[in-house]
C-alpha cells in the first residue's frame, strides 16, 4: 500500500510543488487548502480554513476517519511584515497562531497512528527568516518556535520510529514572495543581495528536500533543520 502524507497549504507555491512531487513518486498526497483550486489537485484535497481552530479539528477528524496518515508536512504559514514600532498585536497573534497551532493539532491527531505503525515522518516548513530579518518580528519568532518544536518532537518520538525535521527555505519563486517583495523593488533587491548563489529558489527544490526526509532511507536523521536558501544562511541576514 502506498504511503499517505498530509500537506497543509497544499494548493499554492511550495505546498503544491510538494504535493505534485510526492504524487510523482507514487505516494498519496492528502492536501488541505482554504479554497478550491482551478486545476486538478495531484492527490486527495480537503477544503478548510485552518486559521479557525474548530474547523481545523473538524477537518483533521474527517481525514483521520478516511485515511491512515504516514507523515505530515506542516507547510501552512503567514507573514505580516511590520517594523517593531508598528506591530499590531492582533496581527502578531495571528502570525504566531497560524504558523504553530495547526502543526500542533496535526501532531496530536495523527501521531498515535504513526506510533502504532512504529514509523512516521514529520516535516515542518520553517524559514531562513528564523535567523532574523528586518520587519519580521512575528514571522521570525513563529518560525524559530517551529524549529524548537521540531527538536522537542524529535526527542519525544525517536523511540517510536518517527522522525521530525525542518526545512528552512530562503527566497522562493512564489506568488507570496512577490506579494511581499514586488518585482524590481528595493525589497527584492535587498533580499537577493544576501543570496550567494545570486538567484531565487524554485518550489520544486523545496519539494525534493521534503522527499529526501520522507524517504525510508532517511530514518536515522531527526531533529535537524535543513536550510535550502542558496547559501543565504551562511552570510549576513537582516536585509
Amino acid at each position: 500500500m502506498k504511503k499517505s502524507f498530509l500537506i497543509t497549504g497544499a494548493t499554492r507555491g511550495i505546498g503544491l510543488a510538494i504535493a505534485t512531487h510526492l504524487n510523482e513518486l507514487g505516494y498519496q498526497a492528502i492536501g488541505i487548502a482554504r479554497n478550491e483550486p482551478n486545476f486538478k489537485f495531484p492527490g486527495v484535497l480537503y477544503l478548510a480554513d485552518l486559521s479557525d481552530a474548530d474547523k481545523t479539528i473538524s477537518i483533521f477528524s474527517t481525514i483521520k476517519q478516511k485515511h491512515s496518515i504516514d507523515g505530515i508536512v506542516n507547510n501552512i504559514g503567514i507573514a505580516k511584515p511590520q517594523l517593531i514600532e508598528d506591530i499590531n498585536l492582533n496581527d502578531f497573534n495571528t502570525v504566531i497562531d497560524i504558523n504553530l497551532r495547526p502543526a500542533l493539532q496535526a501532531m496530536k491527531f495523527f501521531i498515535p497512528n504513526m506510533k502504532e505503525k512504529n514509523w512516521g515522518r514529520v516535516i515542518n516548513i520553517a524559514s531562513r527568516a528564523m535567523l532574523g530579518k528586518v520587519g519580521r518580528s512575528s514571522y521570525s519568532a513563529a518560525k524559530a518556535a517551529l524549529v524548537g518544536l521540531t527538536r522537542t518532537w524529535a526527542l519525544e518520538l525517536a523511540k517510536d520510529g518517527i522522525t521530525v525535521n525542518a526545512i528552512a527555505p530562503g527566497p522562493i519563486n512564489t506568488e507570496q514572495f512577490f506579494f511581499d517583495h514586488p518585482k524590481g523593488s528595493e525589497q527584492e533587491k535587498r533580499v537577493m543581495s544576501t543570496i550567494p548563489m545570486g538567484r531565487m529558489g524554485e518550489p520544486d527544490e523545496i519539494a525534493y528536500s521534503v522527499a529526501f526526509f520522507l524517504d525510508k532511507r532517511a530514518g536515522f536523521i531527526t531533529g535537524q533543520t535543513l536550510f535550502v536558501d542558496g547559501g543565504g544562511s551562511i552570510g549576513l541576514m537582516g536585509m
